[in-house]
Formats: C-alpha cells, sequence, structure tokens
C-alpha cells in the first residue's frame, strides 16, 4: 500500500499541523513542502473517503497550491479557483485544517470556495466551469481602478478551457492588456476524457515533461560551447516564441495577448517556485501551462480519474466503495440510460447529446452500444443546445442529458434555438431537486420555474421508474420540444422493463382517496405525500386524497378544477422553488379560471434561499418537503 498512501508523515514531524495559514508555507523549504503535500493528500483521501467528493481533482493540484502560495501572498494576491473542486489543498492551507473532515456535511464547509465561510482567502465563490477568467480580470481592473498594485491569478483546468466563456474572458484580458495571470492546469481530463480540437491541441504530445527536459538540456549544452556559447544561446532565447507557435499550445494564447510560459511539470515544487518568482515580476496578460496528473500520489485514483473525480465514500486501503446494507434499487440515471438505449433499439433517428458527463447522466451505456449516435461536446451547454436544435432541424430526435443545474446555462439557446422554432428537442434533466453535498451550485432547485413559463415547451416529472420510462416515451412522441426532470438517487422499485408507452398529455392520476383534504404532488414529492397521507388517516382518521399531477405544462387542468370544487383545504408539494414553480402555476391557473374563492392552499417547496450542503434527507427535512412536513402542511390548512 505504500504505493497508494503517502507514508511521509510517519517517519518526520508533521508540518501541516502548525500551518495556520499561507503565511507560514513561505518560510518553507523544497524538501518541506513536499512532506506537506504528502501530508496534505493523506488529510483528504482520509477525509472523502467518509465524506465523498471531487477526489481527483484536488489531489492533482497539491504541489501546485503549496508552490503558488511560497510566492504569492493569498490575503493581498487575489486568486480564482475554476470550478472549486479544485480547492481542498487551498482550504487545509487557509485555515480549515481542523474543519477538513467536516466537508460537504450539513453544517460543516462547503466542497467549493465560499466568500461567506472564508472572506479573507475564498475571493469568488465557484462551482460552475470556465468563469475564473471573466471573474479574475473584473478583480484585476477594480485593483486598477482602486489604485492597487497586487497580482490577480485564476487557475483553469483544461476542461474548463473546452467552455466558450473562458475564451471570452481570454480575449478581453488580451485586449484589455490587464496584469493577470491564467494557470492553465492541464491534466488531460475534465470529468471525462475531454473532446474536440481544442483538447487535442492543449495535449499535444510534445507538451510533455521530455519536452521540458530537451528544452533544458539543449540550453545547457550550447551556453557550454566556448566564445560563441552565450551568443547561440541568446538566439535560441529568441527563437523560442517560433519554437512554441510550432510545438505546444502557446501559439494559441499568444494570439490572444499572453505571455506564454510553460509546459511545466506541476508536480516539482521547485520548478514551479522558479516559474512563479519569475511570473510575479512581469507585467501584463500571463499563461502558465502546468501538466498534473488527476489523482496523484493515490494509485486508485490515478488509475480511474473518472470514477475519483467525484465519488462517494470508499475504502482507503483499496479505492473501493464502502458497502452499507440498504437497498440495491437502479437510480433514476441508471433507469434513464436503459430506457434510452429501449427507445434508440426501435428509432434510428435517436441523437443522445452530452456536456462532458456521460457517466454522471447514465448516457455511457448509449455511448458504447451506438457511438455514431453519441455525442460529447465538452463543458459546453449552450452549444450542446444550439447543436441539439440543428440536429431536431433536419428530422432527428436528440436527446440532451444534462444536470438541472448545468441547464441553467444554456436558458437563451432553449427560448430562441429550440423552443422559438418549435423544434423537437427532449431535455433529460437529471439531478432536479435538493442533490445533497455538492450544496447550492448543484441543487436543481429552478428548473419548473426557469422552463414552464417558455411557449411550445411540455415539462414532466416522474413519481417513480415507470413514469420516467413513459414520459421520455411521451417526450419521443411529441412534435415540439420536452423536458423530463427527475432526482437524484435511487428509485422507489417499481419494474421498468416492459415498454416505454406514452402518457396521455396533460392527463394526471389520482393515487388515494379521502374527503377531507386534497395534496396536489409533483415528482419525487408524490410518493412522500401518499406516506404522509397515509399516516394521517392512521393517526386522526382524516381522510386525504393525494393526485399525482404528471405534468406542470401543460397541467392537468380540468382535472385539478374539479378536485378545486371538491375540496376547499388543497396543499401543493415540489421539490422546486416556490417562486414561479408547480405551485405558482396552479394557482395562476385557479385564478385564471375564478376558482380561488373559498380555497385554502398551503404550498411545500424551496423557500427563496440557497439551500446549503447535507445529505439529500437531511436538507428535505429541514425545507420541510419529506413526509412529516408536507403532513404538518396539512394539518395548517385544516386549521385555516
Amino acid at each position: 500500500m505504500a504505493d497508494q498512501l503517502p507514508d511521509t508523515i510517519e517517519t518526520h514531524p508533521a508540518i501541516l499541523p502548525t500551518i495556520a495559514s499561507p503565511d507560514d508555507i513561505r518560510e518553507l523549504g523544497v524538501d518541506e513542502m513536499e512532506q506537506v503535500a504528502d501530508e496534505i493528500r493523506k488529510v483528504i483521501i482520509d477525509t472523502v473517503s467518509h465524506t465523498g467528493g471531487h477526489l481527483a481533482p484536488g489531489l492533482g493540484v497539491v504541489e501546485l497550491t503549496l508552490a503558488l502560495y511560497n510566492v504569492f501572498n493569498p490575503k493581498v494576491d487575489k486568486f480564482v479557483w475554476d470550478v472549486g473542486h479544485q480547492a481542498y489543498a487551498h482550504k487545509i492551507l487557509t485555515g480549515r485544517l481542523n474543519k477538513f473532515h467536516t466537508l460537504r456535511q450539513f453544517g460543516g464547509i462547503s466542497g467549493f470556495p465560499r466568500p461567506s465561510e472564508n472572506p479573507v482567502y475564498d475571493h469568488f465563490g465557484v462551482g460552475h466551469s470556465s468563469t475564473s477568467i471573466s471573474a479574475a480580470l473584473g478583480m484585476a481592473v477594480a485593483r486598477d481602478l482602486a489604485g492597487e498594485d497586487h497580482k490577480v491569478v485564476a487557475v483553469i483546468g483544461d476542461g474548463s478551457m473546452t467552455a466558450g466563456l473562458a475564451y471570452e474572458g481570454l480575449n478581453q484580458v488580451g485586449g484589455m492588456e490587464r496584469d493577470l495571470i491564467v494557470v492553465l492546469n492541464d491534466n488531460e481530463m475534465s470529468i471525462s476524457r475531454n473532446v474536440g480540437a481544442l483538447s487535442r491541441f492543449l495535449s499535444r504530445n510534445l507538451s510533455k515533461p521530455w519536452l521540458m527536459r530537451l528544452k533544458k538540456e539543449f540550453e545547457n549544452r550550447i551556453r557550454s560551447i566556448p566564445r560563441i556559447g552565450e551568443e547561440l544561446y541568446t538566439y535560441a532565447r529568441r527563437s523560442e516564441d517560433a519554437f512554441k507557435g510550432v510545438f505546444t499550445p502557446g501559439m494559441l494564447f499568444q494570439a490572444f495577448g499572453f505571455n506564454y510560459v510553460g509546459p511545466i511539470d506541476g508536480h516539482d515544487i521547485k520548478d514551479l517556485v522558479h516559474v512563479f518568482q519569475q511570473v510575479k515580476e512581469l507585467s501584463g496578460p500571463t499563461l502558465i501551462h502546468v501538466l498534473t496528473q488527476k489523482g496523484k500520489g493515490y494509485a486508485p485514483a490515478e488509475n480511474n480519474p473518472t470514477y475519483f473525480h467525484g465519488v462517494g465514500c470508499f475504502e482507503p486501503e483499496t479505492g473501493k466503495a464502502r458497502k452499507f446494507s440498504g437497498c440495491s434499487l437502479p437510480s433514476y440515471t441508471d433507469v434513464f440510460g436503459k430506457t434510452l438505449c429501449k427507445l434508440a433499439d426501435k428509432d434510428d433517428k435517436l441523437i443522445a447529446i452530452t456536456a462532458a458527463m456521460p457517466e454522471g447522466t447514465g448516457i455511457s451505456a448509449f455511448a458504447n452500444k451506438y457511438p455514431d449516435r453519441f455525442v460529447d461536446v465538452g463543458i459546453c451547454e449552450q452549444h450542446a443546445v444550439t447543436f441539439a436544435a440543428g440536429l431536431a432541424s433536419q428530422g432527428y430526435k436528440p436527446v440532451v442529458a444534462i444536470y438541472s443545474t448545468f441547464l441553467q446555462r444554456s436558458y437563451d439557446q432553449i427560448v430562441h434555438d429550440v423552443c422559438l422554432q418549435n423544434l423537437p428537442v427532449t431535455f433529460c434533466l437529471d439531478r432536479g431537486g435538493l442533490v445533497g453535498e455538492d450544496g447550492a451550485t448543484h441543487h436543481g432547485a429552478f428548473d419548473l420555474s426557469y422552463l414552464r413559463h417558455i411557449p411550445n415547451i411540455t415539462v414532466m416529472a416522474p413519481k417513480d421508474e415507470v413514469e420516467l420510462r413513459d414520459m421520455m416515451a411521451t417526450a419521443l412522441a411529441l412534435n415540439g420540444p420536452a423536458a423530463v426532470r427527475y432526482p437524484r438517487g435511487v428509485g422507489v422499485g417499481t419494474d421498468f422493463s416492459g415498454e416505454p408507452t406514452p402518457l396521455p398529455l396533460g392527463v394526471g392520476e389520482l393515487l388515494h382517496e379521502g374527503d377531507d383534504v386534497l395534496i396536489v404532488a409533483i415528482g419525487s414529492r408524490v410518493y412522500p405525500a401518499i406516506e404522509a397521507a397515509e399516516e394521517l388517516k392512521a393517526e386522526a382518521g382524516l381522510g386525504v386524497s393525494v393526485f399525482n399531477a404528471r405534468f406542470v405544462k401543460p397541467l392537468p387542468e380540468k382535472q385539478l378544477l374539479e378536485l378545486a370544487e371538491r375540496f376547499k383545504h388543497i396543499v401543493v408539494a415540489e421539490e422546486n422553488a416556490l417562486a414561479g414553480g408547480f405551485s405558482s402555476a396552479i394557482m395562476e391557473m385557479l385564478a385564471d379560471n375564478d376558482a380561488l374563492d373559498g380555497l385554502h392552499i398551503k404550498r411545500v417547496g424551496l423557500p427563496d434561499v440557497f439551500v446549503e450542503h447535507g445529505k439529500q434527507k437531511q436538507l428535505r427535512e429541514t425545507m420541510g418537503l419529506d413526509k412529516d412536513g408536507i403532513r404538518r402542511a396539512v394539518q395548517a390548512v385544516m386549521k385555516q
């Protein structure tokens, strides 16, 4: 196991506990920083094995973080860690070592940088990719306007460099010629293996450590030539820009107006410190190309960086997932993937699209079975939607598999390129609702609100596995845009092995009968509503009807109006923001039909706040979305 877990801290006195802030890092030598790197890796591995989290990215940037904070002063200089899952070492080195065991836990520290958590060192909140360069430029302009002279550094992964926003930032930085440092952390992977021409360009074979060694050997040899050595060396240095333009990605960044430095071994602290010291004295836009290994220092993560990008609890000795007692039901993600393959078997016009998340969205099986009908566009959600629109315009049936929180980035494309043209694009939104430990940046809290008011789109949310299967068939049978939104986690155990069958459009179902009060629920809140109804009947003799709406748009309007005549006490339950969501749609529909008079309505959903991180169960309990919260809502509305 010596090749998996660092043992340096077992043979030398630990240094990491003595580091109270990055100020202490600047007092360390290279050997001491290498020991601290081992100690940080052990803390990250031990913690994430219990809490889950983004392991491989955090392990890959340990030396890079130490070298940056040895040269720069993050109490004064401003840092933006792109995506934020690179920032575990940053958190440990900025006063959060003693709290690191609470990573991503309810009431603990976030898995991403957050100024509200540490305003001194977390300079910008991040959770989605490719924002760092634009944000850093804003900080640099603010610095210059204030007459200050600190440095601004953006650390961006090569995966994030596939997104258009990163190049918009680069273009503006170069055009304004601001003093700004961009560190490109190139590990040849983002979440899954990078795709596209830019990825291939950044990962040219010559952009490797051996190229750096060749360059150094060449310089040393020509300088040793008697009499003419220094002149030859000067000539070679003048030719370096041309060399970089031919053999490295340097010409791309130089075209944007950046000084290009690299590539540099991202695990050689001595070289990193030397380069950062030189760059610190430069002015203007500078890009440092750093080569790292995702999962560095932990063999299971090195061998399988995709799995360990975002991982659940695991055994640190082996890297194997911890076995927990409980259900072995398939997740909604699995149900989606299997159903997609089944639908594709009968329809050769079906094309599957994802944005750098084939494993996370469950689309990998489809990719293996139908590689010619699968496209991973990289971290380019806007492009994914418009690309799908182009396919749909030519008679194909694209399915865009994407997390709810990431689809937010494509709002304009959904409106203008898909819905305005009424094109048959199906959006399958994984992680709808509260996702758990990744917190506010990843909760799918807003999709019902931001989708339902767009003309032409059909919006559905299944209560279980069978409904997810059938809603996918429904979406593909429509000749227009559709969205199917489902939660993170396992289903309820219904047998979805049958053939996908389209549902009648805008028709819900009454699942539980009672005469006293009505619960109207959507998606993941249907079964908790049934549980609440059964408990209220058993404990208080209260008759509760539960209606599964199935459709957010079009609403099952006829059925709901009939139920509104029958019941004067109604609870509406959804796992979405109450503002503009499913319950808002019902209230609007009732008002438009003059059916609100005499009704007492209580809404259960997410309040107007960004929900913190924690386990799904904890968050649903805290937000009143579980069966007990729904039961309390029923009891409250009955008192009105």
